[in-house]
C-alpha cells in the first residue's frame, strides 16, 4: 500500500512544532540565566515560519483529498480535527514565543508537561476518535481503504441498479414508440373506412334517385298506352 503523503507530512509538522517548543524553553531557560539568546531566536522564528508553510500544506492536501473523494467524508472531518488542534499549537507557540498574553512559564508548562496540573489542558493531547485509539498510521491507512473500498462497493451496487433502471426505461420507450405506430396505423385504417363509407352512402343515394325517376317514367309510359288503346279501341 502506497504511503499517505498527508500523514507523513502531518507527523513532520508535528516533530517541527515539538522541536520548537523545546527551542522555545530552552531560550527562556538562557533569558533567566542572563545568556546570548539571539542565535535560538533566529533558529526558532525559522522553524515558526517552516511550522506555518506545513500546515498550509496539510490544508491544501486535505482539501484536495476531499474534494476528488480519495477519503471518506468521516475521515475527513478527522483529519481536519487533528489539523484544527496543530493550528491551536501554532498559535499558542507563537504566543510563548513573543511572550504575548500569559506567562512564559505557565505556557511553556502547558506546551511540554501536562499543563492541566496548573488548570491549562495540555495542547499535544487531543480526543482521539474510539475507532482509531491506539492505530498506528498504517492500521488507520488499511482501515481507511477498508472504508473506500465498501463505499466503491456500494457506488458499483448503485450504478448496475441505475443502469437496468435506464434498459427498463429505453425498454418501455420502445413499447410505448411501438404502441403509437399501431395506433396510428389504426387512425389511417379507421379515416380510409370512413371515406370509403361516405363514397359507398352517395352512390347508394345516387342509384336511389335514379331508381325512383326511372319507375316514374315507366308509370307516365303505362298510362299513355293505356289512353291511347281506349282512344281507339273499337266500341259496340
Amino acid at each position: 500500500m502506497a504511503p499517505d503523503s498527508w500523514f507523513s507530512t502531518y507527523d513532520s509538522t508535528c516533530q517541527i512544532a515539538q522541536e520548537i517548543a523545546e527551542k522555545i524553553q530552552q531560550r527562556n531557560k538562557y533569558e533567566r540565566n542572563g545568556e546570548n539568546t539571539t542565535k535560538l531566536t533566529v533558529t526558532i522564528r525559522a522553524l515558526l515560519q517552516k511550522l506555518k508553510e506545513k500546515i498550509a500544506l496539510l490544508k491544501d492536501l486535505l482539501l484536495r483529498a476531499v474534494s476528488t473523494h480519495q477519503i471518506t467524508q468521516l475521515e475527513g472531518d478527522r483529519r481536519q480535527n487533528l489539523l484544527d488542534d496543530l493550528v491551536t499549537r501554532e498559535r499558542l507557540l507563537l504566543t510563548s514565543f513573543k511572550n504575548e498574553g500569559a506567562e512564559p512559564d505557565l505556557i511553556r508548562s502547558s506546551l511540554m508537561t501536562g499543563g492541566a496540573k496548573r488548570g491549562v489542558p495540555n495542547p499535544w493531547l487531543f480526543e482521539e476518535p474510539e475507532e482509531t485509539r491506539g492505530l498506528g498510521f498504517d492500521e488507520i491507512r488499511e482501515q481507511q481503504q477498508k472504508i473506500i473500498q465498501e463505499q466503491d462497493a456500494g457506488l458499483d451496487a448503485l450504478s448496475s441498479i441505475i443502469s437496468r433502471q435506464k434498459q427498463m426505461g429505453q425498454e418501455i420507450g420502445n413499447e410505448l414508440n411501438e404502441q403509437n405506430e399501431i395506433i396510428d396505423d389504426l387512425a389511417n385504417l379507421v379515416e380510409n373506412t370512413d371515406e370509403k363509407l361516405r363514397t359507398e352512402t352517395r352512390r347508394v343515394n345516387l342509384v336511389d334517385r335514379k331508381s325512383t325517376s326511372c319507375g316514374m317514367i315507366v308509370v307516365t309510359l303505362l298510362l299513355l298506352v293505356a289512353i291511347v288503346v281506349v282512344a281507339v279501341w273499337p266500341t259496340d
